[in-house]
């Protein structure tokens, strides 16, 4: 039984997730290991290195799926470029060790947030971004951003109410940079909760509005999650980089 690694990218945008949904063709899982299954002649099951929402986008991916096929990792990558669609694509495919698992070997997760901070027109763009024209204060973002880094129970920026794991999470690294007419959020940590950076993002502007202090920030951990900030749109969310 052969043990194989995709690297992926995809625009989410009229994808339902990254999850398979019973009923549902319209996933990235669902589509690769359609397309998979046709290819090697037998079931896959592919495991993603973590679920992406609806409509967010991933340029850094990663999956790993088994097979008794034999045919070559350059031909099912050949195959793969051939029958997905054109806003799902595979950098890679190659043979790995039996026990690699994308989603239990990884050890960090790199998200960009894109937020086009401007009233001029986005058109290309638009469906990667958040359009936001209200002023915000980026120093004070990244002052609110300092709070976040460490270890701490996020549960306030988790959106599953019946959340029953732990809710602690390590954020090693977020960067606040203004590009032109853009703002990037950039965010590296050992996990991520359901929506959590797209929460982190909602607050984090909030407090660039200067409506919400950055020294309240540590007030959020363990807290309920009314008392975080609002939940952004996920178009503006990008997997970049999973490592191992």
């Amino acid at each position: 039984m052969r043990n194989l690694r995709l690297d992926i990218c995809y625009d989410g945008s009229r994808y339902r997730g990254w999850q398979r949904l019973p009923g549902v063709d319209n996933t990235i899982q669902g589509k690769l290991e359609q397309t998979l299954s046709r290819i090697l002649g037998e079931e896959i099951e592919i495991s993603g290195s973590g679920r992406t929402d609806a409509g967010a986008h991933a340029m850094g991916q990663v999956a790993n799926f088994h097979c008794e096929s034999t045919m070559p990792c350059g031909e099912i990558l050949t195959q793969l470029r051939r029958y997905l669609p054109e806003d799902v694509g595979i950098y890679s495919c190659k043979d790995v060790q039996p026990r690699f698992h994308a989603r239990l070997n990884a050890r960090a997760k790199t998200y960009c947030y894109r937020v086009w901070n401007s009233e001029e027109p986005c058109v290309f763009e638009r469906k990667f971004v958040l359009i936001d024209h209200r002023t915000v204060d980026v120093e004070k973002m990244r002052e609110a951003a300092g709070y976040l880094l460490g270890e701490h129970d996020f549960s306030a920026f988790c959106a599953n109410k019946k959340m029953k794991k732990s809710t602690v999470r390590r954020i090693d690294a977020i960067t606040v940079e203004r590009y032109g007419q853009e703002i990037r959020f950039f965010f590296t940590g050992n996990g991520f909760l359901y929506n959590m950076v797209r929460i982190m993002v909602g607050t984090l502007l909030e407090v660039g509005r200067l409506e919400r202090d950055p020294k309240a920030i540590p007030s959020l951990f363990g807290a309920k999650r009314e008392e975080a900030g609002p939940l952004v749109s996920a178009g503006g969310l990008c997997l970049m980089e999973v490592q191992y």
